[in-house]
């Protein structure tokens, strides 16, 4: 085989998939994964492990995996992650490890990603799970949200012995993995439930129904509960929207609640009482991957789907292989288009929307070419269901109830990044809720940053 290459990934043909929720990609087998992993270079500077926000000692794993030893491969992840079969599945890896591999230079980067999955995988059907800490040190800690920051402060900090206790907000935990991502990006009952079986595991207890502000306060909790520190890592459920005529009609959801209606809530199975309105022709205004997301889950329900996004393609931020699953799935691209009003029946209800054309000038503070709208173009998309994705915030109830717990202009929770400690002693903040919407594995690495911050804060008190 040539070695510049690599192993190809077998995927659900578009027209099949694109009726259906289940997995789009469907992973290496153990032969595909052992010639993948053969791949690797075992390089003496590994910088794919620089790539990696969680810093898995990626070429240890991968050696494992030449071996066929797959249950020591899982060992070695598990020391950095938490979440392997989420990651191997949701990661920009393109821009991370992928993109730091040596290989990539002259031929195509190793498919980390896609062996961290297939290890994964691989332990959730072999029954493997990581070893447990065999005593506590019985001081309690607090993390409140069950997302992958959450999640993986909280497995850190059991590792290393404390009592640690869950506080989710919604019935199911997992937080975005949950709600957010579709079950043919991330199957629910599969993987994001396996993952979190295997932290409870290591002792870790989740309770759901709790919404911090409301049903008790993080003052409450460490004042009467007997918690000696807290890590916040509620996320950003807030969503933007655009401010423009016709916004609040009938048809015009947020992102998330479309998607929490579809992953969380099932809408998509008709043995489920949730409803939706699917819609027959949707428009997605916004271009990153939860548009993408909303966007094919959208199609897979039936409806025509146009993204509605005011830069070009070379601009959108959502990843790369997202957006060219939403193409070949039948996603209909509407580029340097912005939305400037949605029209309405005179019940309300969506019947189509005005957008106009713009062009690319010069680079904003992002870097990217700011989009300048072109007079006298505007044209109207007949749709009858808008979802608007243009990014959350985080919930302001939790900075609210809290006595000294500082934020910024951004409603954010303002942080320290190498250990999260926040305005308020003893309690530590990461993930969407600091930085706003961001990836699942930036959550995960301030999830670390969290638990690493609380045990040295824990050991000095």
């Amino acid at each position: 085989m040539d070695g510049m290459k690599r192993v190809p990934i077998r995927e659900q043909d578009p027209k099949v998939r694109a009726a259906n929720f289940e997995e789009v990609c469907l992973g290496y087998n153990e032969e595909e994964a052992v010639e993948e992993a053969k791949r690797c270079l075992q390089c003496k500077k590994p910088l794919c492990v620089q790539g990696c926000p969680v810093s898995i000692d990626i070429p240890a794993f991968i050696k494992k995996v030449t071996e066929r030893d797959f249950e020591g491969a899982a060992e070695v992840i598990a020391m950095s992650s938490a979440l392997p079969a989420v990651c191997g599945r949701v990661c920009p890896q393109e821009s991370q490890c992928e993109g730091k591999c040596i290989r990539g230079i002259k031929g195509e980067p190793v498919s980390i990603g896609k062996l961290e999955r297939f290890v994964a995988d691989w332990s959730r059907e072999n029954g493997f799970v990581p070893a447990a800490p065999e005593t506590t040190n019985g001081r309690k800690v607090a993390v409140i949200g069950s997302g992958p920051a959450g999640l993986t402060c909280a497995g850190d900090l059991a590792k290393m012995g404390y009592e640690v206790t869950i506080f989710e907000a919604l019935h199911e935990p997992g937080g975005v993995l949950t709600y957010g991502i579709p079950e043919f990006r991330l199957p629910k009952n599969t993987v994001v439930r396996t993952e979190i079986e295997n932290v409870k595991k290591l002792g870790v207890k989740i309770e759901t129904n709790v919404i911090i502000g409301k049903s008790v306060t993080i003052d409450e909790l460490m004042e009467e509960e007997g918690f000696e520190a807290v890590f916040v890592g509620s996320g950003a459920g807030l969503p933007k929207f655009m401010g423009i005529p016709g916004e609040n009609a009938n048809g015009v959801f947020s992102a998330n609640e479309y998607l929490t209606r579809n992953n969380l809530m099932k809408a998509f199975r008709d043995d489920y009482d949730t409803p939706i309105a699917a819609g027959r022709k949707v428009a997605v205004v916004g271009g990153g991957n939860v548009a993408m997301d909303a966007a094919r889950t959208a199609l897979r329900l039936g409806a025509e789907v146009h993204i509605v996004y005011r830069r070009s393609e070379a601009e959108l931020p959502a990843r790369v292989e997202e957006v060219h699953h939403a193409k070949e799935e039948g996603v209909i691209f509407n580029l340097l288009t912005n939305p400037v009003e949605i029209l309405t029946d005179e019940n309300d209800w969506v019947t189509g929307m005005v957008v106009r054309k713009m062009e690319l000038g010069e680079p904003d503070s992002s870097g990217r070419r700011r989009p300048v709208e072109i007079a006298g173009s505007d044209y109207t998309i007949e749709v009858d269901t808008v979802i608007m994705s243009l990014g959350t915030s985080p919930n302001p109830l939790i900075s609210s109830t809290t006595r000294g717990l500082e934020i910024n202009k951004r409603k954010c929770i303002v942080a320290q990044e190498e250990n999260g400690q926040t305005t308020k002693e003893g309690v530590f903040a990461g993930g969407d809720a600091v930085t706003g919407a961001a990836t699942v594995i930036l959550a995960m690495e301030a999830g670390k940053a969290g638990a690493k911050g609380i045990d040295e804060y824990l050991r000095n008190k």
